[in-house]
């Protein structure tokens, strides 16, 4: 499988605009920008779209692991906070860390946070980064 996604920018870094597309058509010239990304005005940022990537992409992983399990969650929510800092060389995403919250009839918590470990560890996002990702699971 191979997707895409595109980006357009024009101007500088502070007053510059950008929008940002898939190829799915999910985002259409969907609007980013450095207030959008620093300063919490409208528009989306690559941190935030990552975390969304992250947390589809954990979910799903975990949604097939529970199957595998004969298990079948009645409601999983993942959130996935990315942490974007500024480093002697510019800025780096150091951490994400992802807050599931599943309502999975069937299993008691030990199997649960074994199953969501082995998710946030096979989840193709999970691998493409390299900052530290943690996770706190809970049954609800």
């Amino acid at each position: 499988m191979s997707t895409f996604g595109t980006a357009v920018w024009s101007g500088g870094i502070k007053d510059g605009k950008g929008a940002i597309s898939t190829k799915s058509g999910a985002l259409k010239d969907y609007p980013y920008g450095f207030a959008s990304r620093f300063e919490g005005k409208p528009g989306t940022n690559p941190e935030e779209l990552i975390g969304a990537a992250h947390a589809g992409c954990f979910t799903m992983a975990l949604s097939g692991i529970l199957g595998e399990a004969g298990l079948t969650a009645e409601k999983m929510e993942t959130q996935a906070d990315v942490t974007l800092v500024k480093q002697s060389d510019g800025f780096a995403i150091t951490k994400v860390h992802l807050t599931l919250k599943a309502k999975i009839p069937g299993t008691d918590d030990a199997k649960f946070q074994k199953l969501a470990a082995k998710a946030k560890a096979g989840c193709p996002v999970s691998k493409l980064l390299k900052a530290e990702i943690t996770l706190d699971a809970k049954l609800v």
